[in-house]
Formats: structure tokens, sequence, C-alpha cells
């Protein structure tokens, strides 16, 4: 899978929560988990597309953009087949 895609769209993600409100302990300890499974690159649990997409839906009333913007990744983690 090539990184380029998946590092727009997390950079999407990342400008859309810049500009939200302050986040929950548990969206934050979700986004980490998240960010720590891509970076490892072995893609575990909650990196799933399965994951990424529970989390868009989530974010989807407070943070309308960033999860769109995880349906994305998670779109394109599915179609990598992870």
């Amino acid at each position: 899978m090539s990184s380029e895609p998946l590092n727009s769209l997390l950079g999407r993600v990342h400008e859309a929560l810049g500009r939200a409100p302050a986040l929950d302990a548990e969206s934050h300890r979700l986004l980490a988990l998240l960010a720590a499974d891509i970076e490892r690159l072995g893609i575990a649990a909650p990196a799933t597309a399965h994951g990424v997409r529970a989390l868009a839906v989530r974010f989807e009333a407070d943070h309308p953009a960033a999860a769109a913007a995880l349906r994305q990744v998670g779109d394109l983690l599915g179609k990598a087949g992870i």
C-alpha cells in the first residue's frame, strides 16, 4: 500500500481535529492507538479498516470532517486487505 494517500488522509484528520474543540479522554486514547498502530505499520487491532470506520462513527456528531477523513482511511485500509 502506498503511504501517500494514507498520509494525505491522516493529514486531513489532523487538520479537522485541529479546528475542533477539545476531545474527550476516550477519543484521545483511540486516536493514540490508531496513530501508534499505523506508525508501526503492523496495523494492529484498532487500525484495521473496521476499527477505523468505528472510530469515524464515534466522531461523526462532534467532528464530521475528521469522521469523513477517517472513513476514507478505513476504506483505504480495507482495499489494502488490512
